[in-house]
């Protein structure tokens, strides 16, 4: 496992040639690309912990430890780095405050038991199943409604700085556009630290305290990560773990998503690892969240820093994963991101929130979803507004939010509409063209 094949002079990259898993460059380019993977995961990373307040230190240790697990159990045959999930931001803001973070802990150990489960039977049934449960229509609405729900919360963010706000949200726009490659893929990083330094030149200039460096000078260079249990003991625990659900789907589209893309860049047999990138990341998510940190997921910027250096050898994971343990040793490094201000976490969240509405909306267009099909206009229609709006419902101390709400009826809808389709022989799904009718056009008889 731990045996890598040296790549030609293991200096350089033949054009035309990529760096198989099995192979590697010589330690001084493979440690020099490890660290490069560390930077383009950082940014996102550790944003998640900040916006959800979860201790930085605490959720880069379990990344590191995430990274290195997902190499064991894919036997060391797929790359990848395991860093923090969007897809858990949302549910997480809403288990806190119902029912402290202790609860929301409970909902990711509980979505990271159940991607493992499905991890185990992908590895022995294959994946069709998963397609016809979620087809392009129903995955595209949950991934969508899971970013256009924090709107909100950006917007809270934004208005208690806005000139760092609009600092950071151009600054985020202007790298992604202006740039390609790895400065591009690395937007979202680079727009926070443009947004940092302008807070601290308007705080020179007002003489208003918008940065406490205090908690920074006091901390520590060295220190373990702060630890705090998942608690299945409170009721609210077992009522908030339904919001978490719908994640479950979004890691399972990421996972295949990745490795898809890495057997399209090496080799096809890659594929053969998909039930195992499952159970790794829903045993590192399980980890991360029994201890106190943030739910994991394979990381789309890692896969550009690939594509970029045409380098997919698991070595320079485990450089990565060592290198991210490492650096969540040092509780200064941890307080430091902690004093990000509210405005430049509302320029970067709005932008954020934004592109992961925009990858469910592209699920759609590179799926060729038919929305002529009135199933499938309600199906993302009434899942998106349900989010939007923060749709609740509440039973006692049980509540359901908009995130469970929202997929729960995309899941609904769509399943449920082509019963009834297929009953009047109208279509069938996945038939053939059907007439357009409903509201977006058509004849509505």
């Amino acid at each position: 496992m731990f045996r890598w094949k040296l790549h030609g002079n293991g200096r350089t990259v033949a054009p035309g040639a990529v760096v198989a898993p099995g192979e590697r460059l010589n330690w001084g380019a493979t440690i020099a690309i490890g660290l490069q993977h560390v930077i383009a995961m950082f940014g996102a990373t550790f944003l998640v912990p900040v916006l959800t307040d979860f201790p930085v230190s605490t959720t880069l240790l379990f990344s590191g430890v995430g990274t290195l697990l997902f190499l064991l159990v894919t036997r060391n045959r797929l790359p990848s780095y395991l860093g923090s999930s969007f897809a858990f931001i949302a549910p997480v803001t809403a288990a806190t405050a119902i029912g402290g973070t202790g609860s929301a802990l409970a909902g990711i150990v509980a979505v990271g038991i159940l991607l493992a489960i499905i991890g185990l039977v992908v590895q022995f049934v294959g994946l069709g199943w998963v397609d016809r449960v979620m087809p392009p229509v129903v995955a595209g609405a949950i991934v969508a409604l899971i970013g256009f729900n924090l709107a909100p919360v950006a917007w809270s963010n934004f208005q208690k700085q806005p000139l760092p706000g609009t600092i950071t949200l151009v600054a985020v726009i202007l790298f992604s556009v202006l740039f390609r490659g790895f400065l591009g893929r690395i937007s979202i990083f680079l727009g926070v630290i443009v947004g940092y330094v302008a807070t601290v030149l308007i705080q020179a200039a007002s003489g208003e305290t918008l940065i406490d460096f205090a908690p920074v000078e006091a901390a520590a260079w060295i220190g373990l990560p702060d630890f705090q249990l998942a608690d299945f003991t409170k009721p609210a625990s077992w009522s908030v773990i339904a919001m978490f659900l719908p994640v479950v789907l979004v890691l399972v589209a990421e996972n295949v998503g990745h490795v898809r893309g890495v057997a399209a860049m090496t080799d096809a047999t890659a594929n053969r690892s998909t039930g195992r990138a499952l159970i790794a990341d829903g045993v590192a998510t399980t980890l991360a969240g029994t201890f106190g940190g943030s739910g994991t997921t394979t990381y789309g910027e890692n896969i550009g820093v690939m594509a970029a250096t045409r380098v997919y050898s698991t070595a320079v994971y485990w450089v990565a994963g060592l290198t991210a343990i490492v650096l969540s040793l040092s509780p200064k490094i941890g307080a430091v991101f902690n004093t990000i201000p509210a405005g430049v976490l509302g320029g970067v969240t709005t932008a954020l929130y934004g592109l992961i509405g925009i990858i469910g909306i592209k699920i759609w267009v590179d799926n060729r979803v038919d929305f002529s099909r009135p199933v499938n206009q309600y199906t993302g229609a009434v899942a998106l507004v349900l989010a939007i709006a923060g749709f609740t419902l509440q039973w006692g101390d049980f509540q359901l939010g908009a995130i469970v709400l929202g997929a729960v009826a995309a899941l609904v809808i769509y399943h449920l509409g082509n019963v009834i389709a297929r009953a009047r022989k109208t279509g069938a799904d996945d038939g053939g063209p059907i007439p357009a009718v409903g509201p977006l056009g058509g004849d509505p008889s």
